[in-house]
């Protein structure tokens, strides 16, 4: 029988890094590949990854992602986290690449009962159902307590050799980690934002008012957001560590920021031209998180850095402000 080739889901989790490891302790030789969204970004994958000594392939699907998140067929969770149709196109997403890594079946590390909205037995078959792939597919932690999908029919794995981890508790894959030397990392970020109760709140709010795109999306990972109009946004940083992701996505946005005074900067995304009154009401909220700012003060404003344009502004008391505070 000739050595058969896997692609694995790769969260970056103990779990997905089980089912590789796993696999290949069964000599199987297996691809992992991290599928990139705006909402789960490839840094904590990339990590555990390279502590691992595997060579990570990174995939975006963006595009497909953002359809099926406005439209699930299985729904969302606790809050805009639609995990069974996730897991869906991941799995036909992965399906897509057999043939250019000339693989022959697929794995994850997804653990019965584990997670309540995506890992109970119906939902697994529901994830089999939207992958038009479910006979391709072996869930090494699982598998024992799973029906017989086709590479177990056919032979390419004993079923014996894998495993019948059930449940939330970790004891079990600590001890399956600690036996095949693997490094997990703690505290390496990573995570749905999906999953997040302030980040999909924004992201709500955004597909209200039928502003999503990339641009609108990359700003709602941080600050403060205030909705100034249908067409107007408003993001204020709340550190400095913010204010440097930020300015990584600047592009056509008037910035705003206090003129005298060192502090934060506003940023107004707008497909409308901006007027002077909405020059004020961002200034005026910009200046009440400028703590040395005046209650009457001036911002300076301008594109791509050239804020050589000044205003003066009243500072807004929160009174004010929480007309237009985007709840976060």
């Amino acid at each position: 029988m000739k050595n058969r080739r896997i692609l694995a889901l790769f969260s970056g989790g103990l779990d997905s890094l089980i089912a590789v490891f796993w696999m290949k302790k069964l000599s199987f030789e297996v691809i992992p590949i991290f599928f990139e969204t705006p909402f789960f970004t490839p840094e904590k994958a990339l990590k555990v990854a390279q502590a691992n000594s595997l060579d990570l392939k990174i995939i975006n699907i963006t595009e497909e992602h953002l359809a099926m998140l406005l439209s699930p067929i299985y729904g969302y969770g606790k809050f805009f986290n639609p995990c069974i149709d996730c897991h869906g196109l991941m799995f036909k997403s992965l399906g897509k690449y057999l043939e250019l890594f000339q693989a022959d079946f697929l794995i994850s590390g997804e653990v019965l009962n584990q997670r309540p909205m995506s890992q109970r037995k119906d939902a697994l078959n529901a994830v089999k159902k939207i992958s038009t792939l479910g006979d391709l597919i072996i869930r090494p932690l699982s598998q024992k307590l799973l029906p017989d999908t086709l590479p177990i029919r056919e032979g390419w794995v004993s079923k014996e050799s894998l495993l019948s981890i059930s449940g939330r508790s970790r004891i079990e894959q600590l001890r399956i980690a600690k036996e095949l030397n693997l490094c997990e990392l703690q505290n390496s970020g990573g995570g749905c934002l999906l999953t997040d109760q302030g980040y999909t709140k924004r992201l709500k709010e955004l597909i209200s008012y039928q502003q999503l795109d990339m641009n609108n999306i990359y700003f709602l990972k941080f600050g403060r957001h205030f909705r100034i109009s249908p067409q107007i946004k408003l993001v204020i940083n709340r550190n400095s560590n913010e204010m440097e992701y930020l300015l990584q996505r600047i592009d056509q946005e008037i910035i705003i920021k206090c003129l005298n005074i060192t502090g934060p900067i506003g940023i107004i995304n707008s497909s409308l031209p901006i007027s002077e009154d909405i020059l004020r009401i961002c200034g005026g909220i910009l200046l009440r998180y400028t703590p040395k700012a005046k209650d009457m003060d001036f911002i300076s404003y301008g594109k791509q850095f050239a804020l050589v344009q000044h205003l003066e502004c009243i500072k807004y008391d929160d009174q004010i402000i929480n007309q237009y505070r985007i709840n976060q």
